[in-house]
């Protein structure tokens, strides 16, 4: 069983956003928009100002209070970005890579998603495939359709 807290002896999951610039804290908050905070949303990103190194140090601070029998979905803007590679340096340091969850193209639907389910499928392959699928359906052409009977544009 999975559970936002500690206590008893219960595996955390925990959701990790990583990314260039704002978008990791920018997403997260607006997540929070949406759930209320969260203690086991986390998240840190790769600034201009900073190296690969020093953005790979605040991750290993970021992840220190997981423990080892928790588990990680860790969400990541692109595919093979620094954000991505070092955090992924970092987990498997930690010995947390193997039990991991690890996606790329993050969006709102898929840290939406990844937040509220993480504590209801405790089926691992049910849990990623929900969050491939509702990111993957966000994704669509929105095209308005002209009301004849109305001046409005949308």
């Amino acid at each position: 069983m999975y559970t936002c807290c500690t206590s008893g002896g219960e595996k955390m999951r925990y959701v990790v956003m990583v990314s260039h610039g704002e978008f990791a804290p920018g997403l997260r908050s607006a997540v929070f928009m949406m759930t209320g905070p969260k203690d086991e949303v986390l998240c840190t990103n790769l600034r201009a100002d900073m190296s690969a190194d020093q953005f790979q140090d605040n991750f290993r601070e970021l992840v220190a209070p997981i423990a080892a029998d928790d588990e990680v979905i860790l969400l990541c803007d692109i595919l093979g970005g620094s954000p991505m590679i070092k955090s992924l340096e970092v987990l498997s340091e930690r010995g947390l890579l193997d039990t991991a969850i690890v996606l790329t193209g993050m969006n709102m639907p898929m840290a939406m998603t990844a937040v509220i389910m993480k504590d209801v499928l405790e089926d691992r392959e049910a849990l990623k495939n929900t969050i491939i699928s509702e990111a993957q359906n966000a994704v669509a052409e929105f095209k308005p359709v002209a009301d004849e009977d109305s001046d409005d544009d949308i």
